[in-house]
């Protein structure tokens, strides 16, 4: 069984994704970020790193004590070992999916997220941050264009953790500032993806949960996500 500790943020999602296509058996324990509860000890022994999500394996593989696990490309990796799924075993196929795996948690998550940070939630728009952060979205894009040329998926011709990894954060491409009619072969990728069984059950419990859960002021939040 495995135990999440989440909130329905892009790296958040990226679990949700794998578990729910998987059917490894899982519970949530919702971790409310809006209202610092990431700070929390408890939490924190998990994951030192106080960010969405992490892991509780009450069954590894090695019949040993549960193990923790942070960082949602570690998590990713971990779970497709423990199933033997989403990740090729072959050397190649296995080091492709590395490769576009670190090159998410490494520069689309960050970039986007920054994008995010400075269109959104700085307290001052600062232009020159605002324009970094839009271009080198757009560069991302192209990349990942690129690359779906010709593939089904990230990897090639079966969907992958590099998938799972990516997917989340293109959800916000409009906030973004991005139109995907300019990204054809990401738009083609991004809607095949959302229309998975899956993901729809992910992002609807996603939904669910923040619904239920979401009670703060935006001051509280914005506190608790930026000043902490």
């Amino acid at each position: 069984m495995i135990e999440l500790h989440y909130w329905p943020t892009p790296n958040g999602h990226k679990i949700t994704l794998f578990l729910e296509e998987s059917g490894l058996p899982y519970t949530i324990k919702p971790v409310n970020i809006g209202k610092g509860e990431q700070f929390e000890p408890a939490f924190l022994s998990i994951a030192p790193n106080n960010r969405m999500p992490a892991i509780v394996d009450k069954s590894p593989a090695d019949g040993g004590e549960p193990i923790s696990v942070f960082e949602s490309g570690a998590i990713l990796q971990y779970l497709a070992e423990k199933t033997g799924r989403f990740l090729p075993s072959d050397l190649r196929g296995r080091t492709t999916v590395m490769e576009w795996l670190f090159w998410q948690v490494g520069g689309l998550g960050p970039m986007l997220g920054q994008n995010h940070h400075f269109n959104r939630y700085a307290p001052e728009k600062i232009p020159y941050a605002i324009e970094r952060y839009e271009r080198e979205t757009r560069r991302l894009y192209g990349v990942l264009d690129k690359r779906l040329d010709g593939r089904a998926f990230i990897a090639g011709k079966d969907y992958t953790i590099a998938d799972m990894a990516a997917y989340p954060w293109t959800v916000s491409h409009p906030n973004q500032g991005i139109n995907l009619d300019d990204f054809p072969h990401v738009k083609r990728w991004f809607h095949h993806i959302q229309e998975r069984d899956a993901t729809r059950r992910a992002y609807a419990m996603g939904d669910d949960i923040k619904g239920k859960l979401d009670a703060r002021t935006d001051e509280e939040a914005r506190r608790n996500l930026f000043q902490r």
